[in-house]
């Protein structure tokens, strides 16, 4: 049995003969089938349930293939690799079907063997795509392996290697920047379910507006679209910074995954919900559920398996092997000049606090690999890369201009001034980090800015 079995294919044609021995071959082969005798049962097929891949007749009675074809390409529909099925076909029809985005042509009598290799072939295509997809996304991560030798990091592999083989559904919490979603692909990975797709929601990132469309689909005037909760069937549904979730979005996602069903916008029949759920936060869920910012039921819905995500700070032996790592990773995604830390620049990396974790020490090494010279990172070149040092966490109020003798409502608004400016500069200019830092949301926090009267660059946003 190949690694696609458990894969739903669906065989549109209006031979009953056809649809019954091609659809027992497949199921002896552990494909999952689906079967539509024409147009309007296949458009019904696809309602139902999304297929992994579509073998297409081109001569049907009432709506011909190449039609179905086309229709689906031009809404945007066409999410699986597409095989047609002809008796009688021609070039200038195999070529049509090509060019409307079908992956390839067979020819009836089928020949069950090139059939399947077709199949195989054309599941892989597209897994491999979905994968190369993810790369993109992820250029530069090291792999999805916990690097290091710690006790945090063995005892983190070993939770994972655990964690790998349930099907439990996994929160990662932890400070931003300390590789949450890199785990996260990593358990993916090693899970029964690593055929399947992994499907990541940046959930910080959902316009409102689009939020529910884009993760349960649609159905509107005659046109299906898949979500990215359909999208993720058979594998893993990652949602990143789930506590950026809005509370009517957290409602209907904490109702579909308790029913492990939902219902797609302007749909009326249920789709069933099979994929692995895994989420992770920067804010602790505990503490936000208790201020009324988070779901409750969502929250232990998703905190099957908790993992706890440590500080780089904290595992600082870790960070020469991570610093390689991280260096081979960009030197082959971005074609950068290979350059190795000396010794003495390795020792100072490790006395670094970094407060932006594995994100900060990544973009500090692609800075150096890009600007620097030699084939060695000297510790004197690092030290002017690292910049002065910035105390973590100042206390004292030396330094802030304050008029003792203002009103206090002049006061405290001079006071919020300094402070939001001061953590502004520690935060890059980011006000998404600075929400974080002051613990403000960021719709408020930039009214408040505004009426302080600081300024944004451009950017800084």
């Amino acid at each position: 049995m190949s690694n696609n079995s458990g894969k739903h294919i669906l065989i549109i044609d209006d031979e009953p003969a056809i649809r019954e021995m091609v659809g027992d071959i497949l199921q002896d082969e552990g494909y999952r089938i689906s079967v539509a005798e024409n147009a309007a049962a296949a458009r019904a097929a696809r309602r139902a349930a999304r297929a992994d891949l579509m073998l297409l007749d081109v001569w049907m009675p009432d709506t011909d293939g190449i039609s179905l074809l086309k229709e689906w390409a031009n809404q945007g529909s066409l999410d699986c690799p597409v095989v047609m099925m002809s008796g009688h076909g021609t070039v200038e029809t195999a070529v049509e079907a090509t060019r409307l985005g079908a992956y390839d042509f067979v020819e009836k009598p089928i020949s069950l063997a090139k059939l399947l290799l077709t199949i195989e072939r054309a599941l892989e295509t597209s897994q491999l795509r979905q994968e190369n997809q993810g790369l993109k996304r992820n250029k530069a991560s090291s792999g999805y392996e916990p690097k290091g030798t710690s006790k945090h990091i063995v005892d983190l592999r070993a939770t994972v290697e655990r964690v790998a083989s349930h099907d439990a559904w996994v929160l990662l919490e932890g400070e931003a920047g300390t590789g949450k979603a890199d785990l996260a692909r990593y358990i993916h990975d090693q899970s029964a379910r690593n055929a399947g797709p992994f499907i990541a929601v940046a959930a910080g990132s959902i316009a409102k507006e689009q939020a529910f469309r884009e993760l349960f689909g649609s159905e509107l005037e005659g046109e299906l679209r898949y979500g990215l909760m359909e999208r993720a069937q058979g594998g893993t549904l990652f949602f990143d910074e789930v506590a950026e979730l809005d509370a009517e979005l957290q409602l209907k996602l904490a109702g579909a995954l308790s029913s492990r069903s939902f219902t797609r916008l302007g749909g009326n029949a249920p789709v069933s919900f099979d994929a692995r759920v895994m989420a992770s936060s920067s804010k602790p869920l505990e503490q936000e559920v208790k201020a009324g910012r988070f779901r409750e039921d969502l929250y232990y819905a998703l905190r099957v398996l908790p993992i706890k995500t440590t500080p780089l700070r904290e595992r600082a032996e870790d960070i020469p092997e991570l610093a390689r790592s991280l260096t081979d990773a960009l030197c082959a995604d971005d074609a950068l000049p290979y350059r190795r830390f000396t010794t003495a620049s390795l020792n100072r990396l490790r006395q670094h606090p970094f407060s932006g974790n594995i994100r900060e020490l990544k973009n500090l090494i692609q800075r150096l690999l890009i600007m620097g010279e030699g084939a060695e990172i000297e510790l004197l070149e690092l030290e002017h890369a690292l910049g002065p040092v910035i105390p973590d966490k100042p206390t004292a109020l030396a330094g802030l201009n304050l008029d003792m003798n203002l009103p206090l409502r002049e006061a405290r608004e001079q006071f919020e001034r300094e402070y939001l400016l001061h953590h502004l500069r520690l935060s890059g200019g980011s006000v998404g980090k600075l929400a974080r830092t002051v613990d403000v949301e960021r719709t408020h926090l930039y009214r408040k800015l505004r009426a302080l009267g600081v300024e944004l660059k451009e950017g800084e946003a």
